[in-house]
């Protein structure tokens, strides 16, 4: 099914990507972005130039006031929304001793919270056509855990319980749930890593790319994958 497709958190990296591979697949794309707006333009031209469809919506998924407008905006049009790739989040980085409460807060919020508010007001609409996706972005560091992310690795493993209870409360419905975590993607969020001293830890040594998670979400969001709930799926390159 060709339903309409919220990406959050999509002006740029594997977002970005997953709204173009998306929209090469045939979904009309909502494309979430909080403030970027002349990359989100950007990201919205490529889609449009290579013959796909794609509209923004400028909202912080955090903000229950704001998402609930939003989501009530795309909902009340009659074309269905069919799938929703939560893939707004933040890092934080630093030891616990030195993480403040108000990065804490920010990195729970945006990907906890931001899966809620956006995720809640579509199941209904999803039940009752009998069909949907809904893909979660996790990350290696909420499997293997990782020094200096306390805050990301706990917002991550969070989705992955949401991603695995939500999943058995809709799977007789026929929309499935899963969760993608990747490894080191090359994007701007890997910048400050020290690659001479993870690269040994990759079994493919090399970085992979955001094209490759953007492949993996759209088969997920296929027909194809319909058999396909309540599972995390690792792209890392072999990291154990």
């Amino acid at each position: 099914m060709k339903a309409r497709a919220l990406v959050t958190g999509a002006s740029r990296g594997i977002g970005a990507a997953v709204a173009r591979a998306l929209a090469a697949a045939g979904h009309p794309v909502i494309l979430n972005y909080r403030s970027e707006h002349a990359l989100a333009e950007g990201v919205a031209a490529e889609i449009r130039a290579a013959g796909g469809s794609c509209t923004l919506m400028a909202f912080d998924v955090g903000d229950a006031e704001a998402s609930g407008a939003a989501m009530t905006q795309i909902l009340a049009d009659p074309e269905p929304l069919g799938v929703i790739v939560n893939n707004a989040g933040v890092a934080r980085d630093n030891p616990l001793p030195a993480l403040e409460r108000s990065d804490w807060d920010l990195v729970l919020r945006t990907t906890l919270d931001g899966f809620y508010n956006v995720t809640r007001p579509a199941i209904m609409p999803m039940v009752r056509r009998r069909w949907g996706r809904i893909i979660n972005m996790s990350s290696v560091s909420a499997v293997m855990g990782n020094r200096g992310q306390v805050a990301y690795a706990a917002a991550k493993a969070g989705i992955i319980g949401a991603t695995k209870s939500l999943a058995l409360e809709l799977a007789r419905r026929g929309i499935t749930v899963n969760a993608v975590a990747p490894g080191l993607i090359e994007t701007d969020m890997i910048k400050s890593v020290p690659l001479e001293q993870v690269m040994p830890r990759i079994p493919a040594q090399r970085l992979g790319q955001p094209d490759e998670v953007a492949a993996l979400v759209a088969f997920l969001a296929s027909d194809a994958a319909g058999y396909i709930t309540g599972q995390v799926i690792g792209i890392n390159g072999g990291m154990v």
